[in-house]
């Protein structure tokens, strides 16, 4: 059989036929959501010209001076071009003159963005009338307050010179906060490196293991993390946002905008059904396609390690990024003897023999972010890479194939 798989979503967004022998049993388990139709422009402008929420954004833009649109980077999928054009005309029906909006990418302590990035995000046209920045997180933060939970919030300092705040970002599931969007645009996407520190620190230590696939819903509540995003929107006076959800080919489906705090509550109930996955356990062989958050395909591996079978079997990570892996200032991988601040390093349980890569751009630096680097291999070829499981899973073997691994969870 023939297998279909969404892969490079900025370079040549497209799909990858991969094919597997009739002989194995085969399961393709994609979220609920997967085959949503993504909406017209005019769906998408009817959204953002009527909040769930508060005043529209021309009412908000009233009396107005300097405005700052925040948007995520290409760690995430979200459409944003495809809503730009709304907001600006909103913004120019409140009275907004053209020169007194600027656009800044929420890298948290990730790496910035050039102009190819801002032009895959935002649209070549954004780029010739507006002045688009990318954040900094080691320096210009204004210190803005503390949170519940005792972080110390310092925030880009043109942000916080703005007086009308505006965001987009997706809202899909997160193994450390449940669900990303919400507060995350500026708590870590706009704030200080040492304040993105404390935030991860902090939830390392009280989450305590929570999480993870099949712990998506209950990291929505008494959740650190998630304290610390409702808190930052509310110190930095975020006025407005506007919550995309996306469907397996990262197409917006559904978008909530309005007062922050009840957009993204508003998102999240319908990210709970629409994001669910169909756990298939037991598997010799999982194929794990990460697609939405491809610069991170770590994440991949971390959501479908569970579904392995006890006795054990290989997950295959489709991982097509020609960009490569997001550098991340705070977690990432900069050398044998040069671990950053926090580095993330996942341990592979025994029972899983191989991780597979198949990717046409290799990155033997992505080995760092595991403890079991001898356990991973790379192929560049399908052929090679079938020829090798093979001689390992008989006929009748399982095999599970998520074609959203980046962005499902099981219940």
């Amino acid at each position: 059989m023939v297998i279909k798989l969404p892969q490079n979503p900025w370079a040549q967004r497209g799909e990858i036929s991969l094919e597997l022998p009739d002989e194995w049993e085969v399961h393709i388990k994609d979220i609920a959501g997967s085959k949503c139709k993504p909406l017209e422009p005019e769906e998408i402008r009817k959204a953002v010209k009527n909040p769930v929420s508060g005043p529209p954004l021309r009412e908000l833009a009233k009396g107005k001076g300097e405005v700052v649109i925040i948007f995520d980077d290409t760690s995430r999928i979200t459409p944003v071009k495809a809503i730009v054009p709304w907001i600006i005309e909103e913004l120019e029906a409140g009275g907004i003159k053209e020169e007194n909006i600027r656009f800044i990418a929420a890298l948290g302590c990730h790496g910035t963005m050039n102009r190819m990035d801002f032009q895959n995000k935002l649209g070549e046209e954004v780029l010739r009338r507006f002045p688009v920045y990318n954040h900094n997180p080691f320096g210009n933060c204004r210190f803005v307050g503390t949170t519940r939970t005792g972080t110390h919030l310092f925030v880009n300092e043109e942000v916080m010179r703005c007086d009308l705040k505006v965001a987009i970002g997706s809202v899909v599931p997160h193994i450390m906060t449940g669900f990303g969007g919400g507060g995350k645009i500026i708590l870590p996407g706009v704030s200080s490196f040492d304040c993105v520190r404390e935030f991860h620190q902090k939830g390392k230590e009280r989450l305590k293991g929570k999480g993870g696939p099949f712990g998506i819903l209950e990291l929505l509540k008494d959740n650190p993390l998630r304290m610390d995003m409702e808190d930052a929107v509310r110190l930095v006076n975020l006025d407005f946002k506007v919550e995309v959800l996306v469907n397996s080919k990262g197409e917006a489906v559904e978008v909530f905008s309005g007062f922050p705090e009840k957009a993204y509550e508003k998102a999240i109930q319908r990210a709970i059904v629409h994001y669910r996955g169909e756990p298939v356990k037991g598997a010799s062989i999982v194929i794990s396609n990460v697609f939405s958050k491809a610069n991170e395909g770590e994440i991949g591996v971390i959501t479908t390690i569970p579904l392995l079978k006890e006795d054990g079997g290989d997950i295959v990570l489709i991982w097509s990024v020609p960009e490569g892996h997001v550098n991340h200032y705070l977690m990432g991988t900069f050398g044998r003897w040069n671990d950053p601040p926090l580095p993330l390093r996942i341990n592979l349980p025994s029972n899983l023999r191989h991780l597979l890569v198949f990717s046409p751009y290799p990155e033997l630096s992505f080995k760092d972010y595991f403890v079991q680097k001898e356990r991973i291999i790379f192929f560049e070829k399908w052929e090679d890479l079938l020829s090798f499981l093979k001689k390992r899973h008989p006929s009748g073997s399982k095999v599970v194939v998520y074609p959203s691994a980046d962005i499902h969870y099981f219940n």
